[in-house]
This record gives C-alpha cells, structure tokens and sequence, in this order.
C-alpha cells in the first residue's frame, strides 16, 4: 500500500504517521525544508477545548503528534484572555521532533519537493509530479498543501508577502492537489465581505524586548502590556484565529513564550511598537515585515465528506484548512489523523470511517462540513467551543475522555 502526501504541516505529518501506523509505506512531499508550516510560528496546543480534542486522540490512539507536542513544551497550563490550560510548545525544537517521529515510523520525507502535476483520469489519481520532474506513483493520495499564499494572494488580499514561515519566495507557492485535479476551491468570506482572513500572530525576537519583559514570559509563558489609547487598532475582523478575535487583543499587547515572543496580533507597525515601554527596541522575527502584514491563509477548501475524501474523487483525501474552515494545529491533526486512516482503509476494500458526534473530534469534523465555507470552526474558542460546552463535550476530565471513547467502541482505533 503505497500513499503519498501533499503539505508537511501539521495536518500532513499526521496523515503520514496514521497511514505507516497501519502499514502503508508513505511518502510526505513538502515544498520547504522544514515540517510543521504554519506551526513553525504557532505553539499553542491544549488551550479550551482542544485539550478534550487531543485527549480524545490519545484515546483513539492516534495522540503520537499530541504526546511529541507536550514532550516539547516550553509552559503549561497557561491561561490568557478568553483561554485556559494552554500548553506552549517549543516552535524551534518541534519541527525537528516530529521529523525524528515519522522517521522511526518509516515516513519517507521528501523535503524541497513541491508536486505541480498530477496525473489522473475520471476522478482517479495515478500518480504525481514534483517541480524537479520526480513523478510519485501511489494508490493513494492526501492533499494537506493548506490555505495560504501565495504571494499574489497575500498581494491580492493582503499587503503583499510579509516574509513569513511559509517562504514562498525561496520555495515556491503552495500548489493544491485538489486544484491539479479540477476540484473547486472555496475562500472564506469574512462578515465584512473579505475573501480569507490573515494569520492572527507573528513573532518578536526576545533578546530585543526589555529585561523585564523576557523575564515575565520565562517565568509565567504570559505578559500582558496594555496599548496607549492612540495605538489602538481594531485588527480583529480579519484574523484567522476566530478565538484570539476578543477585545483584550485590541486593547494589549498580549505575548506568549513559545521560544520567540509571540504577539498576538496580526501585524504591528514598528513605529507604534516601539513606543510602548519595554518594546523600544522590538524586533519582528516572523514574519520578517511584521509591522506592516501578515500571510492571508483560508484561501482553499474543498466539500469532502467526514471521512476525508475529497467529493467527486476516488482516492484523494484532504487534511487541515484544506478540509474546510478548521482553524489550528489540533484541528490539523484530528483530520490529518482521520485522513491517513482511511486511505489505508481505502486501499484494504474497507468501508471508510467517521467519527462519531458523541466526540469533539467527530462533531467538529461534521460541523466544518456543515457550515462549509464560511464559518471558521475551532475547539478553542469562538462559535464552536460555544457549541461544545451546550453539547457536553467540553471536559478535562481524562478519565471522562476514556470512557466516552470506550462507549463508542473506538479505544486505540487508530492504533489496530
């Protein structure tokens, strides 16, 4: 059983691990020379209801990622505005990690491999191609390739390539499977008429911070600097990260310590930056010209069904802001996990699986398709944690989380 995957982010490095778990020989094509993607400049795992969703995938036995996550961990149990028990990762030491991960697991990493054909006929792939003509012959195939960029999308609806983590001027623009196959794309469209939404952070060097600043974050994971009234600037409609959309991330200047200094913020000029005590000489680290934008990302996703097929295709499945409006590395994970699952399933002539509403994973997966493609589903905050603590599927209660999966009859499913 031979399956290849499109994209090492979050969503992609999940996918390969869930497939060679289950004896498929995997190759994970990525475009740069890193994992992770996005999570290169995230770090936040755990906080609200994304601790149940990581629990249940530990229960499900597909917590590989989750565990390599919290092993990786810099604080944890962290609360910030509208957040609770977060854990903050390591970004400088998990890509790493998770590489040395899916390498004991057989993965074929392929680095500095971007697919820019595909060979298909009446909805079936046959294989794929790399930019450098290496071509990819499989039985299966998973686009995990995300939402972001390129850089005529990020100059279209943005404020041009901001230099971020993605790097698309040194790798090449991202270059969907789906799209090479004839699936359409859907934007999101923002309540104020805005096609995508921008990457809700970015991050600071933390040597150019004062003192007293790196020392707050070292010891707590937080600090919170409250803005000058005439520094404020109403960013939140257009981030990303629906969750980190609340008045305190206007009104602050909120970091986290995930090895940089993370500001939650979209972009900040450097100019208002470097009048707020303690930020004189702040530095932006990522994106590079983090004072005047950031990546535009929920650019391209398409219909699928909970199992993560992609709709109108025999045997491509899709992971991550590709599989709809999922906002986050552990929403990344639970499709990538249920993506790589199923090809195998796929490819054994068994029936393809969804997980059951009775559990965050499955309910989200199933509400993302639901409200396809305008609504950005998260489990830690905004509409969908709402929804999960109405649902009584909000717990941290890891006893409760086992029993919940037992019920369903799914303990270590992704591990048989």
């Amino acid at each position: 059983m031979r399956i290849v995957v499109a994209g090492g982010g979050w969503a992609g490095c999940a996918a390969a691990a869930a497939a060679a778990k289950r004896g498929a020989d995997v190759v994970l094509c990525e475009r740069t020379d890193l994992l992770l993607g996005t999570g290169l400049s995230g770090g936040i795992m755990r906080n609200n209801g994304r601790d149940t969703a990581a629990e249940e995938l530990l229960a499900l036995g597909g917590g590989e990622l989750i565990a390599a996550a919290d092993l990786c961990a810099r604080h944890r149990d962290v609360d910030f505005p509208g957040h609770s028990h977060a854990t903050l990762y390591d970004t400088s030491r998990m890509p790493v990690a998770v590489e040395n991960l899916l390498r004991a697991m057989r993965v074929e990493i392929r680095f500095e491999t971007r697919i820019t054909r595909v060979n298909a006929r009446g909805g079936r792939i046959a294989s794929v191609v790399s930019q450098k003509g290496e071509e990819f012959a499989a039985e299966a195939f998973i686009d995990a390739t995300g939402s972001a960029g390129p850089q005529a999308n990020c100059a279209k609806y943005g404020s041009g390539c901001a230099m971020c983590a993605l790097r698309c001027p040194s790798y090449g623009p991202r270059v969907s499977l789906c799209a090479l196959a004839g699936v359409r794309e859907s934007p999101c469209v923002r309540a104020d008429g805005g096609t995508g939404a921008v990457s809700g952070s970015c991050k600071l060097d933390k040597s150019s911070l004062a003192p007293s600043l790196r020392d707050a974050l070292d010891a707590r994971g937080v600090c919170i600097t409250p803005l000058p009234a005439e520094l404020i600037r109403d960013k939140l409609g257009v981030k990303a990260c629906r969750q980190y959309a609340l008045d305190a991330y206007r009104d602050n200047l909120i970091l986290l310590d995930t090895g940089s200094a993370k500001l939650m913020s979209p972009w900040m000029p450097l100019a208002d930056l470097h009048r707020v005590p303690g930020f004189e000489n702040a530095r932006c680290e990522e994106p590079l010209a983090g004072g005047r934008g950031n990546s535009v990302r929920l650019l391209a996703a398409v219909a699928r069904d909970d199992a993560m097929r992609v709709l109108g295709t025999a045997n491509l499945f899709c992971a991550g802001e590709k599989a709809g409006m999922l906002v986050g590395h552990t929403e990344a994970i639970v499709t990538g996990t249920i993506a790589g699952y199923n090809a195998v399933r796929l490819l054994q002539n068994l029936p393809l699986t969804a997980l059951p509403r009775s559990l965050a994973c499955g309910d989200a997966v199933a509400y993302a398709r639901e409200t396809f493609p305008n609504v950005r589903v998260t489990f830690s905050g905004a509409e969908y944690f709402g929804r999960m603590k109405e649902n009584g599927l909000y717990t941290t209660d890891r006893s409760e989380v086992r029993r919940r999966v037992a019920k369903a009859g799914l303990s270590d499913v992704f591990a048989r």
